[in-house]
């Protein structure tokens, strides 16, 4: 699949997207506007489903909200709170930690560089990428499993992790492309272009796809 190709098929789903249901972390970062809450409910996403992951951010936030009162709960406490996303005790960890170095570095600021973002606990690529892009709304290619498995799917790239993707992506995708690209075709996947089986009979875009990789569909 070439470059142009692709950016049909992105233009359809885009169409598509306001029937599906959104992705958590897009939600809360469109409803609160707040760079901190889009790094912590991103940390709890993390091999966690959305609908996981969507109480234990409300349960989260009723308490904490911020990078200091997060910092003054007990890990126990934020166990509990989180608990049952994947990981629970170390994205705990994780996250008291990253608040404690927001309030000690940063004055209590997330802050809007990817390299600064990276060097914080618990925090990779799509992580970091997901605060540039919809904390800041600053460019960025946020790469995850979805996006990973369904560019390689289409036939767009032939790679093995969601790093080299993003590299792909970057090389290749008009700009104008790199912030949308992650909510739509995050919706798709969850949607209907699944890991296992997908939803083919009812993808839009179909005929266009090379289905690469694809053993059985629906």
């Amino acid at each position: 699949m070439n470059t142009k190709t692709l950016i049909t098929v992105l233009s359809v789903l885009q169409k598509e997207y306001k029937h599906w249901k959104t992705p958590i972390v897009t939600d809360i970062a469109e409803k609160t506007k707040q760079p901190f809450k889009v790094l912590i409910s991103t940390m709890l996403s993390l091999r966690t489903k959305d609908e996981v992951t969507a109480k234990a951010a409300h349960r989260l936030f009723q308490f904490a909200d911020t990078p200091e009162t997060m910092q003054n709960l007990p890990v126990s406490r934020l166990e509990k709170l989180i608990y049952p996303v994947g990981f629970y005790k170390k994205k705990a960890e994780n996250i008291h930690a990253v608040s404690t170095i927001l309030m000690n570095t940063y004055k209590g600021k997330v802050p809007d560089d990817l390299e600064l973002l990276l060097a914080l606990p618990g925090v990779g690529r799509k992580t970091a990428n997901l605060v540039m892009t919809r904390g800041f709304y600053k460019q960025g290619i946020c790469v995850d499993t979805h996006v990973h498995r369904i560019i390689n799917r289409l036939g767009y790239a032939k790679t093995r992790t969601p790093e080299e993707t993003e590299r792909v992506l970057r090389n290749k995708l008009p700009p104008q492309w790199w912030i949308p690209i992650n909510d739509i075709l995050v919706a798709f996947g969850q949607n209907l272009c699944k890991p296992v089986s997908p939803w083919c009979s009812r993808c839009p875009v179909f005929k266009k796809c090379k289905k690469i990789g694809v053993v059985k569909n629906r």
